[in-house]
């Protein structure tokens, strides 16, 4: 069974995947630290995870859990790279699927801007959703799911076998 992981911190489109989850019958697990309360939606399916204060708390307690078929949603792109090593899904909070071929990109992009951030150089910070945005995650949130389910009914990948 396919679970929805949502890195609950900081996730502006919440309500959106409650709704997304409820209608496709999936379990969510909202994953915080406590540092941002969360208000629990009182849904049946959704259940709310308080780990303990300190970095990476949450990050560690999905990459722990995540499988093949399973789907996060995050806007941390090294929690998305933990993921996808793991065969999961990942996919951003503007609908943006992380991938083997964009994690990289993604990561290195991510450590530039962490660089010049400690030289005192302001990155700006991620723009506010839009209407557009929360419709593109929307049908990103469906493709990911169904992607995922279609992970869990085909075999597992065969491991690289070196053949002599």
């Amino acid at each position: 069974m396919t679970i929805l992981y949502i890195d609950g911190d900081a996730c502006p489109v919440r309500e959106e995947a409650f709704r997304v989850a409820t209608r496709l019958g999936l379990e969510v697990k909202v994953v915080a630290n406590g540092s941002r309360p969360v208000r629990p939606p009182n849904l049946p399916n959704v259940e709310m995870v308080l780990v303990p204060e300190g970095a990476d708390a949450a990050d560690d307690w999905i990459a722990e859990r995540i499988t093949r078929g399973d789907v996060c949603l995050t806007a941390d792109i090294p929690l998305a790279s933990r993921c996808l090593a793991k065969g999961a899904r990942a996919l951003g909070f503007k609908g943006r699927p992380w991938t083997p071929d964009n994690i990289g990109g993604a990561l290195a992009g991510r450590a530039v801007a962490q660089e010049l951030r400690e030289r005192g150089v302001n990155t700006g910070g991620p723009a506010p959703l839009t209407k557009e945005d929360r419709s593109r995650f929307l049908a990103a949130l469906d493709a990911a799911v169904a992607a995922a389910r279609r992970d869990l009914a085909a075999p597992p990948p065969r491991a690289w076998v070196a053949f002599e």
